[in-house]
């Protein structure tokens, strides 16, 4: 009989945060498939529980999915756990829960903390539609060319950022978006935790102040397009970006969010170029 793969979700700072269940499911298992057995290890120690522990980290997990689908169909239950919070959000997972879905293993999961959900349930800011965006790219323009494409997108988007560029990211979502209202946390459910809320440039103007410390997550309520862009407007719209050097294919994609097709930038960059 074939073994369970258990996805399960620990703490991201404050231990109390890990559920009896899943402190069950860890004492059971024959391995933890951990993303960093220091960390697990502690975590291990603190709930009094001797296991197996395996490295499974974003370097190795190409290789060692098939050999832990192996072990549970041979039979044995495994617990996947990242550094913090729930697997495969941000971190490794995917790839085992895939394969072990893909040979008839049954995956549950043992939900719990998460910094995304944590974030959205403290911030103030609509919840109805939300997307997750994780970190942003590190090169300004492919930063920049990323929020282009979230323009009335109608929903409130979360990523997470580095202490060293969370001001800078928060400035270019201003000029990017409108500064439109965020919620910034730090250091969720631990001992020094704080959440900012206010517009974009209020909440960077904030952290100037400082020196940023801690892991941040980053809450930003997208409005969503009043109008879909046409005629006048969308030339003007796509005159700037050609002017910018934007291809005509990241062109459209930046305007979709904002109303106008493909068809119809394709034809506003062919009325500019019989202009010009």
């Amino acid at each position: 009989m074939a073994g369970k793969l258990y996805v399960v979700a620990t703490p991201i700072g404050n231990m109390g945060d890990l559920s009896p269940r899943a402190g069950e499911v860890l004492g059971s298992v024959e391995v933890v498939a951990a993303e960093d057995t220091r960390v697990t290890g502690r975590l291990l120690e603190r709930i009094d529980v001797r296991n197996k522990l395996v490295s499974y980290r974003e370097e190795n997990e190409r290789k060692l999915a098939p050999a832990l689908v192996a072990r549970l169909q041979q039979g044995e239950s495994i617990a996947l756990v990242s550094d913090a919070g729930t697997p495969g959000v941000s971190d490794p997972g995917y790839r085992l829960v895939r394969a072990a879905a893909d040979a008839g293993i049954e995956v549950v999961a043992v939900p719990g903390p998460s910094a995304v959900v944590a974030l959205l349930s403290i911030s103030g800011l609509p919840t109805d539609r939300f997307s997750y965006e994780g970190f942003p790219p590190p090169r300004a323009q492919a930063r920049r060319r990323m929020l282009e494409n979230l323009r009335g997108a109608g929903r409130t988007v979360v990523f997470y950022e580095s202490p060293r560029r969370v001001k800078a990211f928060l400035d270019e979502i201003a000029e990017v978006l409108g500064d439109p209202p965020v919620a910034v946390g730090r250091e969720l459910t631990k001992m020094y935790e704080e959440v900012l809320r206010g517009t974009a440039a209020e909440v960077a103007a904030r952290l100037a102040e400082r020196e940023p410390r801690g892991e941040f997550s980053i809450a930003v309520h997208v409005a969503a397009a009043e109008q879909a862009l046409t005629g006048d407007a969308l030339d003007a719209v796509v005159a700037s970006m050609l002017e910018e050097g934007r291809s005509a294919r990241d062109i459209a994609s930046a305007l979709k969010p904002r109303g106008a097709g493909r068809r119809e930038v394709y034809e506003a960059i062919q009325r500019r170029s019989r202009v010009t």
